[in-house]
């Protein structure tokens, strides 16, 4: 495993999602802003905190599908990027309805809970645009850690 290559293309992961989150609106979708959201976690919107956790999250995620790789659970190309890219929205959209739990704003009231998959900011065109985002995320993972 290459620590790394899996930070860097962790990096450009996130970067990638964040652009799909970006567009998911001019493309019929719902607004997907998880750094917003991060950045109201702990109180005030903070911006660059949001950035932060969200950048550290995606280097999280790819150290974790860099791991399974090294251990023959798939390869660095662009199917297990998909599959891993799903799987990891699968996960990670059922945490989003655990957000309110630890979220400050959601507690205060100045924040929407995301639900299940977030599901309240926008039904099955939430679902599918996180489906799209992960998977975008982990086929960018996936080709940048085989490429370096």
């Amino acid at each position: 495993m290459d620590i790394l290559s899996a930070v860097i293309s962790g990096i450009v992961g996130t970067l990638a999602i964040s652009m799909v989150m970006a567009a998911a609106p001019m493309m019929g979708m719902p607004k997907m802003d998880i750094v917003d959201m991060l950045s109201t976690m702990f109180g005030k919107p903070n911006g660059i905190l949001g950035w932060v956790m969200h950048l550290m999250m995606g280097v999280v995620f790819a150290l974790i599908y860099a791991f399974l790789w090294s251990v023959g659970i798939g390869n660095p190309g662009w199917l297990f990027g998909l599959i891993f890219g799903a799987g990891h929205w699968l996960i990670v959209g059922m945490m989003m309805a655990l957000i309110p739990v630890m979220h400050v704003g959601i507690k205060n009231g100045d924040v929407d809970p995301p639900g299940l998959w977030m599901t309240n900011q926008g039904g099955i065109m939430a679902f599918a645009g996180g489906l799209m985002g992960h998977m975008v995320f982990g086929l960018v993972v996936a080709l940048i850690y085989g490429l370096i």
